[in-house]
């Protein structure tokens, strides 16, 4: 990465790390697992995506950090629901103890049903934002995360486990699992930009 880059990693995580809650005193579990989901590593490439479209068609980086963060939020929930034994089965994320593993199946499950509430509150509430921007980039989210993107990419990837997939199928489970988060980054920044 260069210095950039860095740097608005830097600024990405900073962010996080403030827009997540720190403390609870009805699930202090639930609020360490959701920490850790976020904040165990990665290379944060949605949320510099969301900040780097927002910047180049013009748009304040200031205004971009919300969103990003609402979309990182988002990836965390799916690689914590997707390393549990029902789903991938991994033992590690990012070199350390999935979040199941960690925090045991149950906490992990509400841990991402948490942080995806968390990126739409995140959303709605995203400073100097009009409302008409906060919809639109709502309504991405959410066609992104939902059962023709994201889950619906999941799904069909369980589905598609003891088969080989032709070309076209592969891409459309691509496209779906991982490429509708990517493209709704880029997409949720060039509105906000």
């Amino acid at each position: 990465m260069t210095t950039d880059l860095d740097g608005l990693k830097g600024v990405i995580e900073a962010t996080l790390a403030r827009l997540l809650p720190d403390h609870s005193p009805i699930a202090p579990d639930l609020v360490a697992a959701m920490r850790y989901a976020t904040l165990s590593g990665g290379k944060r490439l949605r949320p510099m995506l969301v900040c780097a479209a927002c910047t180049g068609v013009g748009g304040r980086l200031a205004h971009a950090l919300a969103p990003a963060c609402a979309v990182e939020f988002v990836h965390a929930y799916s690689l914590v629901h997707d390393d549990l034994p029902a789903m991938d089965d991994d033992d590690l994320r990012h070199g350390v103890p999935s979040n199941h593993v960690r925090f045991g199946e149950a906490t992990a499950i509400l841990a991402g049903d948490a942080l995806q509430a968390l990126a739409f509150q995140t959303l709605a509430q995203a400073p100097d934002l009009p409302d008409p921007v906060r919809l639109r980039t709502l309504t991405l989210l959410t066609d992104a995360v939902g059962w023709r993107g994201m889950v619906g990419g999941q799904s069909f990837d369980l589905a598609a486990e003891a088969r080989a997939l032709a070309q076209e199928e592969l891409a459309a489970l691509h496209g779906a699992k991982t490429g509708a988060l990517i493209r709704a980054a880029v997409q949720i920044g060039a509105v906000v930009g």
